[in-house]
């Protein structure tokens, strides 16, 4: 049975991103109350998963990873969830009949409530001049709000966040399963959004194929189990130590440890580091985990993390999450990918094209160019192309709702219409229409890979 590194373990390998609590007897607290609460997923669940990332890694499944940059707890709302979930499910219709094989689907829900972040403080210009306060890091740390009581981290939040997610996925549940999946409903959203959207006409031919396929399936009867129901999978990322350590469980089954937050759980660009915490405590579970990589990273140190954390080679257990901005995707992703495959390693390659790609507009606003994120899709698309590799998916920071966060689309969404709704806490999201854009755009790129 592999142990489970404990906190004192972690802490001594110098965490970054962190939270600096007041209290530490009320952290204490936090953590012993969430080590005493039921799963929020089962290893049976997460050992599924693994086998479904296992086809993306032989080029036989795609996957689809999207949702909120930070959840809030004020966003668990059945409005939010759902229409999160509906986004999902258009996009991954579209890229199924693209691909003609599955599609993954991973929501970045119901654990996502942490953030790294560039500085510990944040300073800000009022009347009485500047103020400086602690960085907002997530509804899991501390308050968004601008002051000095809602900044101050609060271990409380830690179970606040384990009973957040607890509701997102039931919801999630009895959304997949309660008819709200079915395919020819999901499809028909799509025509919708085909005859509706300022871009649909570009996106028609393939909507008219799909419809033509499902009445075919109609007309001969086939009616399988799948058109009604879906398998969905939650993620996030593994971040903040108390809480993912405190939810790191012994199966009864399997004797082998298994972070019961999530299914799915990846390292970020600030917290690899290959002998820190976060790397330690994912290495020892068996959940499916991914790790993002970005331009700093070099070949070897590809090798030396796939070493670390998948020593038996297991397909389905690590996934590369590429995230190096469009300009640079093209020129840093061949040589990883190169040296990666020349050695054998079961790895799936999925893109990230939102974080290398945000900037900040004249208006203040952090946001992205959407042009920028499909830029760096066709680029990972076009080097594994290139290389003779599968490019196994895309992770997408979205929302279901009609937000103005990322400039360009069919939309035409200028730096001055941010401010029309822009409700991001913190990295600026695709909306509805700019993601079921993606997923079209995305979709002719598969049928071309």
């Amino acid at each position: 049975m592999t142990a489970i590194p404990t906190l004192e373990q972690l802490h001594a390998l110098g965490p970054q991103q962190q939270p600096t609590y007041p209290d530490s007897r009320a952290v204490d607290a936090a953590v012993a109350r969430l080590r005493t609460v039921p799963p929020l997923v089962f290893a049976g669940e997460c050992d599924d998963l693994t086998e479904k990332i296992a086809a993306v890694t032989r080029g036989e499944a795609f996957l689809l990873q999207g949702g909120d940059c930070a959840e809030t707890f004020a966003g668990v709302t059945a409005d939010n969830v759902r229409n999160k979930l509906r986004v999902l499910l258009q996009m991954a219709v579209v890229l199924t009949y693209a691909a003609s094989v599955p599609v993954v689907k991973l929501g970045r829900l119901a654990g996502q409530y942490a953030k790294p972040r560039s500085s510990d403080e944040e300073t800000r210009a009022t009347p009485d001049g500047p103020v400086t306060l602690p960085a907002y890091r997530g509804d899991a740390v501390n308050g968004y709000d601008f002051t000095p009581e809602a900044r101050v981290p609060d271990p409380q939040r830690l179970v606040d966040v384990y009973n957040s997610s607890a509701a997102t996925l039931n919801l999630v549940r009895a959304f997949v399963t309660g008819g709200y999946a079915d395919l020819r409903q999901v499809h028909t959203w799509n025509t919708d959004f085909v005859q509706n959207s300022p871009f649909g006409q570009r996106y028609e031919a393939m909507a008219d194929e799909i419809e033509r396929a499902l009445t075919f399936m109609k007309a001969i009867g086939a009616d399988p189990d799948e058109f009604h129901r879906v398998d969905f999978h939650s993620s996030h990322e593994a971040l903040l130590l108390e809480y993912e350590q405190a939810l790191t469980r012994i199966d009864s089954r399997t004797d082998q440890p298994y972070n019961v937050s999530a299914h799915f759980v990846w390292i970020g660009e600030r917290t690899r580091q290959l002998e820190g915490p976060h790397v330690e405590l994912l290495s020892k579970i068996k959940n499916p985990i991914g790790i993002k990589l970005g331009p700093t990273t070099s070949p070897d140190d590809a090798l030396a993390y796939a070493a670390r954390l998948n020593p038996d080679n297991t397909p389905g257990r690590l996934t590369f999450i590429t995230r190096f901005g469009a300009g640079k995707i093209r020129d840093g992703l061949p040589a990883l990918v190169e040296k990666v495959t020349a050695e054998g390693l079961n790895v799936a390659w999925v893109c990230d094209p939102m974080h290398g790609n945000t900037f900040e507009a004249s208006s203040g606003y952090k946001t992205r160019r959407f042009d920028d994120v499909i830029d760096e899709v066709q680029g990972f698309f076009d080097v594994h192309r290139s290389l003779g590799t599968w490019p196994g998916g895309v992770h997408v920071e979205l929302t279901g709702d009609d937000v103005t966060e990322c400039v360009g689309g069919g939309e035409e969404i200028d730096e001055v219409g941010l401010a029309h709704r822009y409700e991001s806490v913190c990295d600026p999201r695709l909306n509805r229409v700019q993601s079921l854009e993606l997923a079209f755009l995305v979709a002719e790129m598969l049928r071309k890979a």
